[in-house]
């Protein structure tokens, strides 16, 4: 939206074309969403723990994580909508990558939501059932592959829908260009073709594997964000690498117009996921609880 609002007015004002950069817009929706997940934590806090959304703890599991039991759940919602709103702001809407990734992303965390709502309202520690969940999840993936792999062709999104238009009327034997191919580490001059097909079995695998690799790594506190916060950085990096003609070209890696607002998502998600470690922190100094209630002066004076 501030893109937008930016070129608009940038004849007038001429400073406004600095939105026009990636790595400018990058940094700030990386602030917005830290500021989003830092102000609005303790009073999503506070609130769940008004509505005694508790976390029901698995009594099959390790006899210290009973002590968790009744802590505020459904945090990732914080995470959720410091990215929203921050790539919201901060990234280009006509982009064809950002709509996907963002709706993937979302969708994701809705089944996440009605996981933790299930141990939350009906008191069932497993929440959602393993079948009903793959089964979504494997709707989302295999949709957003089907999507990427005309997307990473196509230059346009008029161009995504003309190829994957062509990909059916050819009896789904149109092969992908060398864009597409999967490419050996460390061996930029090596790739192997992976076809429409391929292409989409590896991206729903990427998918759905990722999310669930994460959701087994969610053990301890503050466990599986750290490792979101990393990978997601270096992705931002590089797709930023991959969207550039003149570093692509340099490293020998694909380029993909438009993989380079990718960047805007990643920082969002990173800055998201500081805040959220940060508020872990928080719980482990005192009580996260307690914490929240306190006046911002005297939370303030707490960390100093």
């Amino acid at each position: 939206m501030l893109l937008w609002l930016a070129q608009y007015f940038q004849d007038q004002v001429g400073a406004l074309r600095v939105f026009n950069f990636i790595t400018f817009r990058a940094v700030f929706a990386t602030l917005t969403a830290l500021l989003i997940g830092l102000f609005a934590g303790p009073a999503v806090i506070r609130k769940l723990t008004e509505l005694k959304v508790g976390q029901a703890v698995r009594t099959d599991g390790p006899q210290t994580h009973l002590v968790k039991s009744g802590t505020p759940t459904m945090g990732g919602a914080l995470i959720l909508i410091g990215i929203a709103i921050a790539v919201l702001l901060w990234g280009d809407w006509s982009n064809r990558f950002l709509w996907p990734v963002l709706i993937v992303t979302l969708g994701f965390g809705i089944i996440g939501w009605v996981d933790d709502y299930r141990k939350v309202v009906y008191r069932d520690p497993n929440g959602m059932r393993s079948r009903e969940k793959f089964f979504w999840q494997s709707l989302i993936g295999v949709v957003a592959a089907v999507y990427l792999a005309f997307s990473v062709s196509g230059n346009t999104n008029d161009k995504v829908w003309e190829l994957f238009s062509a990909w059916i009327q050819s009896g789904f034997s149109l092969d992908l260009p060398p864009k597409a191919d999967l490419i050996v580490p460390f061996f930029k001059t090596i790739s192997y073709p992976l076809g429409v097909w391929g292409f989409i079995a590896l991206t729903y695998c990427v998918i759905v594997g990722t999310s669930n690799a994460v959701n087994l790594t969610d053990g301890l506190d503050g466990l599986a964000i750290m490792p979101t916060v990393m990978v997601g950085s270096a992705l931002g990096l590089f797709a930023y690498l991959t969207g550039s003609a003149t570093y692509s070209k340099y490293l020998l890696i694909p380029h993909i117009t438009g993989a380079g607002e990718l960047l805007i998502f990643c920082g969002a998600m990173a800055g998201a996921g500081l805040a959220f470690l940060w508020l872990t922190l928080i719980r482990h100094k005192s009580s996260w609880v307690m914490w929240a209630h306190l006046p911002w002066a005297e939370r303030s004076a707490r960390l100093r």
